[in-house]
């Protein structure tokens, strides 16, 4: 993979899980990279994980549901590393499992409010920072989940999220063509986070039967986006699923 050194990105969700695992090899290839999640503890651990690379990282607590630390967050980023070239929108939370006429309208809320506003907010940030910028232009890279084709049971709010997560990734495609912004989605299933913890140990199925399944090392997922950034502009990954090989979504339900 041919490195980007110098080139900016900013990560939301990066104090755990995916969003760790690709801010750290977004360093690791060169990036100068802005680490954004709700609590600062959090990306001070990822920091530490960084050995070298931590000189060129920012850390900054934000709240992606909040549009004013939204901005604050991409005003940062552009005073200290001077432009974005890259934004992977990452942040994301669920429910636990239950019939969806049990949900409470907070718990709605605060998945789309994360999910789907969140994700939102940080693309309309990156659109007036790239169009601005000279050379105009970046690339967004939105994280779906294999749910946002296929659902499991009981995940209502998480699967809306992330259907409509498609459709953003679309509107984004095509309202930044004629402003040099390129937008992909990867669709991840069961990378070893401590989000898929419980499956080696059974999750419940299409026919609510329960089953152990496998899970994939992070890292893959990590390559994957890298590889997707590494693109020229004139070129996209419009969507990409990178998922453990004998999970049973194909032909799930």
């Amino acid at each position: 993979m041919n490195r980007q050194d110098n080139k900016v990105a900013i990560v939301t969700g990066a104090g755990s899980g995916v969003g760790r695992a690709v801010a750290l090899a977004l360093l690791g290839a060169g990036y100068r990279v802005a680490i954004a999640g709700r609590r600062m503890a959090a990306l001070d651990e990822t920091l530490a994980e960084a050995g070298e690379g931590r000189e060129r990282a920012l850390a900054v607590a934000t709240d992606v549901t909040d549009p004013e630390a939204v901005q604050a967050l991409f005003e940062k980023t552009r005073a200290v590393f001077g432009r974005l070239d890259l934004l992977f929108n990452n942040a994301g939370s669920g429910t636990p499992p239950m019939p969806l006429e049990d949900l409470k309208p907070e718990d709605w809320r605060r998945v789309v409010d994360v999910n789907l506003s969140g994700a939102f907010y940080c693309t309309q940030a990156a659109f007036r920072l790239m169009k601005a910028q000279t050379p105009m232009g970046g690339r967004i890279i939105n994280n779906g989940s294999i749910s946002a084709t296929s659902p499991r049971p009981y995940s209502a709010p998480y699967t809306a999220t992330k259907h409509a997560m498609t459709g953003l990734t679309k509107s984004t495609s095509l309202d930044g063509r004629p402003f040099d912004i390129a937008c992909g989605q990867i669709d991840i299933g069961n990378a070893a986070t401590p989000m898929t913890e419980r499956m080696p140990q059974g999750v419940p199925q299409a026919d609510l039967s329960i089953k152990a399944e496998p899970v994939m090392d992070v890292a893959h997922v990590a390559s994957a986006v890298l590889y997707m950034a590494s693109l020229p502009l004139d070129a996209n990954v419009q969507f990409m699923t990178v998922m453990a090989t004998k999970m049973p979504l194909i032909g799930r339900g």
